[in-house]
């Protein structure tokens, strides 16, 4: 057997605390065993790697060049190491709710605050991931906020509300004196879209009736095309809650359909406290019809 297949994370947290300690006594101490046992661990490990780590005298203890390098990445995988720990132990006691652009629109800080009220017992993290599935595909979160298209073999899902459209535009764009603006007249200007993460589709226009359209990737980059006049874009209610920028005003849409919102948690390992929070957001929607 390949003598680095031996590689033990003791043998790193050894060779971490000599050198942090500054000797063979203090560490054993640190580490609840006894000097020879520190030593036989240190020497173990120069055997498995093949080079020396520390030069040892009677009174210091320092790395060589080779022991340099060991122990940076001694140091990052003991630190990658104990957040898996953390992770594991604490995963049901911390519930990662992930979006792509605009949280829980108006209804964001009501959940927090609700949440923290009536689950004091499960600590609550909004994560903003430019993702259609707002980070849960990458395993950033343990459930998310969606307004776009569902894969329903993946994820299991809840309707939990409905969010009315509007336009987002220039500040000085003679639109923003109207109270409102039409669907159909969207399709005399430039409208900008995020491919990725974003609600709006040509499918809201008839075919032969639809407007010029411009890409973006990102909210960042959606806003500053909006905020430069030569385009427009068409957003759920959330947007103009979260996304409030000098240079930009939001006017309803009044002909269109409403965005849906949906949770989304994978289909085979939900947390625990997923219910609760379907229940949560449904309910805010709900107040707010």
């Amino acid at each position: 057997m390949d003598s680095r297949t031996e590689l033990e994370l003791r043998h790193l947290r050894c060779l971490v605390t000599i050198v942090d300690t500054g000797g063979f006594t203090d560490a054993a101490i640190e580490l609840g065993v006894s000097q020879a046992a520190v030593s036989r661990t240190l020497i173990a490990l120069e055997r498995i790697l093949g080079v020396r780590l520390l030069h040892r005298t009677s009174r210091t203890v320092t790395p060589t060049t080779a022991g340099v390098q060991v122990l940076a990445g001694a140091r990052h995988l003991l630190a990658d190491a104990d957040e898996l720990v953390r992770l594991a132990t604490t995963g049901h006691t911390r519930l990662r709710v992930g979006h792509a652009w605009s949280a829980m629109g108006r209804h964001t800080t009501e959940f927090q605050r609700r949440w923290h009220d009536r689950r004091p017992d499960v600590e609550l993290h909004l994560i903003r991931h430019n993702t259609p599935t707002g980070g849960l595909a990458e395993g950033l979160c343990d459930l998310a906020v969606v307004r776009t298209a569902i894969d329903t073999r993946r994820y299991a899902h809840a309707l939990v509300g409905q969010e009315r459209r509007c336009v987002a535009l220039a500040s000085d764009d003679p639109w923003a004196r109207r109270r409102s603006v039409r669907l159909e007249e969207i399709r005399e200007r430039t409208l900008v879209v995020d491919r990725r993460t974003g609600t709006t589709t040509l499918d809201l226009w008839p075919e032969g009736s639809r407007p010029a359209v411009e890409y973006t990737q990102d909210i960042d980059d959606w806003l500053a095309a909006i905020a430069t006049g030569r385009c427009v874009g068409v957003t759920p209610q959330a947007t103009a809650t979260q996304y409030r920028r000098d240079g930009i005003t939001y006017r309803p849409l009044r002909d269109a359909d409403p965005v849906p919102v949906h949770l989304i948690w994978r289909r085979h390992d939900p947390h625990p406290a997923t219910h609760a929070a379907v229940a949560l957001l449904s309910d805010l929607y709900r107040e707010d019809a």
